[in-house]
């Protein structure tokens, strides 16, 4: 397997850190261009104007955004940053089959239960539909957020 394209979807989750330490990890291993991508994602509604909320999502996402990319760039990898809006798994799919993609390395929160039926797993739907193959990582136990009641703290 030939990598030189690495699309890594982030959330700024402790899951998406992993994804991206493996992804810089992978990449230097093929010396492959990551393209780091982070979707904001706006509530179903429509009728309220959030277009304030969803700039300051936006300004908020580019600056992590710029982080994440000077570890890739420390790392001595070339890499690119994309901040999009739309629904995460159809833009993570559709940046995959614009782009030169070769693999796809991205973080779960490994919902479960509940949580999981209601809101599905991005992770899951982009498995299925990606044009190429999926790496799904996970934070290490010992490295999650403590679960107070089930829920990260």
């Amino acid at each position: 397997m030939r990598v030189q394209y690495i699309l890594v979807p982030v959330d700024f989750s402790p899951d998406a850190e992993q994804a991206l330490d493996d992804a810089i990890a992978l990449g230097q291993v093929f010396q492959a261009r990551l393209s780091l991508l982070h979707v904001v994602s706006l509530p179903g509604f429509t009728e309220v104007n959030l277009s304030a909320y969803s700039q300051k999502l936006e300004n908020s996402a580019r600056q992590q955004m710029e982080t994440y990319q000077q570890r890739v760039t420390h790392a001595g990898l070339p890499s690119e940053t994309q901040v999009i809006h739309g629904d995460p798994y159809r833009s993570i799919v559709q940046a995959a089959t614009d782009q030169p993609v070769d693999l796809i390395i991205m973080g779960t929160h490994g919902r479960t239960g509940i949580p999981h039926l209601l809101i599905g797993s991005v992770a899951e739907r982009v498995v299925r539909l990606a044009p190429c193959p999926v790496l799904v990582t996970r934070c290490p136990k010992d490295q999650a957020p403590l679960q107070v009641g089930g829920v990260p703290s």
